[in-house]
Formats: C-alpha cells, structure tokens, sequence
C-alpha cells in the first residue's frame, strides 16, 4: 500500500504544554541560539518559581519553541516568545501567542502587552496581526551590540477573546 504523498511530508504533531525545570536547558538552548542577548537560565527557573505561565511548544517531544507571560492586576505581559528557527514561518509563533493571550483572557486580565525590539519587523508584524497597537516607547531598553536598543511597547485588549480551548 502506497503512501499518500502529503502524508510524507506532513508536520510533525505539535504540542503546547506547560514549562518544567527539566525543560529549562533546553529551553535555554533555544534562547541562546536565537538570541544575541539570551535571558539566563536563571531567569527562566525563576519564572517558573513564581508562577508564570510558562509554556513549550513541542514536534515529537523536542522543544521547539516557549512561551513566558505574566499575569495580574488585570494585565498579561507577554515577557519572552521564540520559535526554534527551523520551525519559523509555519505559524507556531502565532499559535503559541494565541494561547498566551488566551490564558490571560481566561484568567480575567483585561489587557495584554509586550515589549519588541523595533529593528524586530518579523514579529512586529505577527503582533500588529493578532491586534497588536503600539502605545509607547522604552528608550533604551535592550542591551544591543554597542550601546542599547529601544523597546516598543505593545497593547492589545483582551476583553472578548475566548478562553483555551484545553489547560495545557
């Protein structure tokens, strides 16, 4: 029996689970090899420590990506959201926020917001498309190669959008 050929190259089945200390090396390897200037592994297990949402997005059990966003006084802050870059472009970066701002909507949070480097124009992109609206600046608030860079600051309104369809 021959095998259909849109099943041989069919994506790999993709997950959305919470974040665990036995994930944070590598989480952390993601982190380093995406960024220039990679959050430690220190901050990661800290986020977890105080109970941040804090979510990986799996193909066959391999990270390939992570979310990290805070939530309270009736604000999600969406703090750190990479995808392996190999698996770029295929609209996990994408999924990944929605069910970010999901659980924010879910926990009552009236409001999401981010910061993006501006010189960042693939994601400014994906989150002016979920909604996105920029509502001010943070001079200087990446450390950059030689010097800083600012930070755009971002706002969508959560009020309205539906709550996850699952708890990972």
């Amino acid at each position: 029996m021959a095998i259909a050929p849109e099943l041989l190259n069919a994506a790999p089945e993709i997950g959305i689970r919470p974040m665990t200390e036995v994930d944070v090396p590598d989480v952390f390897a993601l982190e380093r090899a995406s960024y220039q200037f990679p959050w430690s592994e220190g901050i990661f297990r800290d986020c977890l420590r105080v109970g941040y949402v804090c979510r990986v997005l799996t193909a066959r059990s391999r990270i390939i990506g992570y979310g990290v966003m805070s939530v309270g006084a009736g604000e999600a802050h969406v703090l750190n959201l990479c995808v392996a870059d190999d698996h770029r472009c295929r609209g996990l970066g994408r999924r990944m926020l929605g069910y970010l701002l999901e659980r924010g909507a879910a926990a009552g949070m009236s409001e999401a917001f981010l910061e993006v480097r501006p010189s960042n124009t693939a994601a400014i992109r994906l989150y002016q498309a979920v909604g996105f609206e920029q509502v001010g600046m943070r001079r200087g608030y990446y450390q950059a190669v030689g010097g800083r860079e600012d930070a755009a600051v971002l706002r969508l309104t959560l009020r309205g959008r539906r709550a996850p369809r699952n708890t990972l």
